[in-house]
């Protein structure tokens, strides 16, 4: 068999925003189990929820992170994107000067933006007593978070949102990785972001996809993806080594969303020069749709054949949609975090989404 090796892209940090609260640190407390994740609805939305389990992120100050000025018109969803990038910029450290700046690009994974944004902007448009509000309009746009980013941050490199539901996360990696390999950028702060409001619980809850005891959330997390040759002598978090999205209709029964999941995993190994063996961690994504869990685990066994040790984050937080991935990435960081875990050295990351989506990406730890 003819394997293409190709060029790995350095992560060298990560900023999360989840329901364990803001940074790594917080979530990985949460997924070993010393703390609990937060369970409490925005104030204004504790009687709008459907009946369903949810987990949401505490209350944070987006001033604390970048200042008070500005911030009085951006909508949650954005403050989520801004703290994790925030956070993620300090993990990373470095310099931040005006030349890599220019080089710098956003890739944010999210289906639609924020749905609670878009439903105030038309109940403002179409409820006259309610009056038109023009700022709440930049918010409504699907790619506000990643525009959002550039903006506080200056970075003027490649700007996208890339919307494939729960494989959202997984596309943007894909094209963050693309975009530096390419040389269209030096940097990319990559990841995904999920709101829950009581628009999306109830459009999750009238689906009739979920499954009874269904945990829906929301958070970010984003990834700084950079050049090796620039990372000098500064710590790799962990090494980016491929990505494949596909979408397979459930309805087309000549390969099945299972097998498509199979066919992408064997691709990646392929094209990353390796073996099913060598995947000592999966992390799948699969959690809240009827069924979904299923499929994405006969996928992995038709390409992995036995599982590895497996770290499922949306026990913890939820079903984050867009975000899944991104957290899920965060979830395997914060694993090896602190040295732990030092036998695993390959981690695989699945998305699959009930519409045919699939979604895969590869990290290897740095060598000790």
């Amino acid at each position: 068999m003819t394997t293409s090796v190709l060029d790995p892209v350095a992560i060298t940090g990560c900023g999360v925003v989840s329901p364990a609260g803001a940074g790594l640190d917080a979530l990985r407390a949460l997924l070993d189990g010393e703390t609990t994740a937060n369970a409490t609805p925005v104030a204004e939305d504790a009687e709008a929820l459907p009946p369903v389990a949810v987990r949401t992120v505490p209350e944070i100050r987006l001033a604390d992170y970048v200042g008070r000025k500005g911030t009085r018109r951006l909508d949650r969803m954005i403050g989520f994107t801004l703290i994790a990038t925030r956070l993620a910029l300090e993990s990373a450290g470095g310099a931040d000067d005006d030349a890599l700046r220019a080089r710098t690009g956003v890739a944010v994974g999210t289906t639609t933006g924020s749905v609670r944004s878009v439903y105030e902007l038309a109940h403002s448009i179409f409820r006259p007593e309610v009056g038109y509000v023009p700022s709440r309009f930049p918010n409504s746009v699907m790619n506000s978070c990643a525009g959002q980013v550039a903006v506080w941050n200056a970075f003027q490199g490649v700007n996208s949102t890339l919307a494939n539901g729960h494989a959202s996360s997984a596309s943007a990696l894909r094209y963050a990785r693309n975009a530096i390999r390419f040389g269209h950028a030096t940097r990319v702060f990559v990841g995904g972001v999920e709101e829950l409001s009581p628009q999306v619980a109830w459009g999750w809850h009238k689906s009739g996809t979920l499954t009874q005891d269904a945990l829906l959330g929301e958070g970010c997390a984003m990834l700084v993806a950079e050049d090796p040759a620039r990372v000098g002598d500064r710590e790799v978090l962990a090494e980016l080594l491929g990505a494949e999205v596909g979408y397979f209709d459930p309805r087309d029964r000549r390969i099945t969303p299972a097998r498509g999941l199979a066919r992408c995993v064997t691709r990646l190994l392929e094209r990353a020069g390796l073996t099913a063996g060598d995947v000592d961690l999966v992390s799948p994504g699969a959690a809240s749709q009827h069924g979904a869990r299923a499929v994405e685990e006969y996928g992995l066994r038709l390409a992995l054949g036995e599982l590895p040790a497996a770290v499922r984050v949306s026990e913890a937080v939820g079903d984050c949609y867009s975000a899944s991935g991104a957290l899920q990435a965060a979830a395997v960081l914060a694993r090896w975090s602190g040295g732990s875990h030092p036998g695993e050295r390959h981690a695989l990351v699945t998305s699959l989404g009930t519409d045919g989506s699939v979604g895969c990406f590869l990290l290897r730890r740095p060598a000790a």
